[in-house]
């Protein structure tokens, strides 16, 4: 029964906005509404920016991949969201596969977003880059002393490592795509590895890169924007980035991105939030105003410019794993993660 009632709450809730945005388009006003998964202050600027230029405003819900997912199932048709928002392929792939997302036939978008990095089939569009490797004290470690994920399992770095918790999607992309690239017998080897360093878990980026910068713990595993951010406030911030496994398949790659909704009250404004969003002088910006920029992230345009304390980390190779594969592979990670002890 109370689950019962939440979703009757749920519905009730979703018949009341969406009355709301219907009463909304007769007096004429444009909108979109958004949820998302993304939290940064810098995205809340790239729709000021967004609105300004279109005079579109953007209502945003914010919540967990994983929530927000299961609140547009429970929705259905009277969901009031016309876009998805996710900061992970996996999320993405598994919206897709439920039916949540439409096609959209935008040639602006196939022009602005590589192949590689949108859906097959066009329902969902990567919108930044986010780049998930090693950092580690440069008085602690010397970095000849570092290759890859794999080697992290090493002895070497008992009671040395910090690492997100394994319930934390970042932590199960990166498993995902480490059975897609070794199998899944390897991949738990790695894992049981990590376990038996007996790695801090600390369920925040930042809070990793200050503790290894205040010599909690000398290495760890953290999207590399995190560092970024750090260095905008501190240059001198004592933690160093290294791209993993730059012999082998590259650095572990995961995307934010973001779909038009299959219900879609507002279709041609998501679509047009999408499309400026992967504009390279605009949504792509390298300041605040752009989605990659503003949060130190990698473009997916590729003409679009880099921000300057990113571009000084180097040119990295990535790991060119279909990002599809995320998705497929999410199950098993997370009951490999489970399996593993993590």
């Amino acid at each position: 029964m109370p689950n019962l009632r939440r979703l009757v709450t749920l519905a009730l809730l979703a018949a009341l906005i969406f009355a709301g945005v219907n009463a909304a388009a007769a007096q004429g006003r444009q909108f979109v509404n958004v949820y998302s998964s993304r939290h940064y202050g810098a995205m809340e600027q790239m729709f000021v920016e967004f609105t300004n230029e279109t005079g579109i405003e953007v209502r945003l819900s914010q919540g967990s991949p994983q929530a927000l997912l299961t609140r547009l199932e429970q929705e259905g048709p009277q969901t009031p969201a016309d876009v998805f928002f996710s900061v992970d392929t996996g999320t993405l792939v598994l919206a897709a596969e439920k039916g949540l997302f439409q096609p959209i036939d935008s040639e602006v978008l196939r022009a602005n977003v590589p192949e590689a990095l949108r859906d097959p089939e066009n329902r969902w569009f990567g919108l930044s880059q986010r780049l998930r490797t090693i950092v580690y004290n440069p008085q602690k470690v010397d970095p000849s002393e570092l290759s890859t994920y794999e080697a992290l399992a090493d002895p070497k770095w008992s009671g040395r490592l910090c690492l997100r918790p394994a319930t934390h999607i970042y932590t199960i992309s990166l498993v995902a795509s480490m059975i897609a690239a070794l199998g899944e017998e390897k991949a738990e080897e790695v894992v049981r590895g990590w376990v038996a360093n007996k790695p801090q878990l600390i369920d925040s980026d930042t809070r990793i890169l200050e503790t290894i910068a205040a010599g909690g713990c000398d290495v760890g595993i953290t999207n590399h924007y995190y560092v970024g951010r750090l260095y905008a406030q501190n240059p001198d911030f004592n933690v160093k980035i290294f791209w993993a496994n730059q012999a082998d398949r590259g650095v572990h790659r995961n995307v934010a991105g973001a779909g038009v909704t299959a219900n879609a009250a507002n279709r041609e404004n998501a679509i047009k939030l999408l499309e400026w969003l992967s504009d390279a002088e605009k949504g792509q910006a390298a300041d605040e105003s752009g989605l990659p920029g503003g949060n130190y992230e990698f473009p997916v345009n590729a003409k679009a410019p880099i921000n300057a304390i990113i571009a000084s980390f180097g040119t990295p190779k990535i790991d060119d794993l279909p990002l599809t594969e995320l998705g497929k592979y999410q199950q098993a990670a997370i009951d490999l993660l489970g399996r593993a002890g993590y």
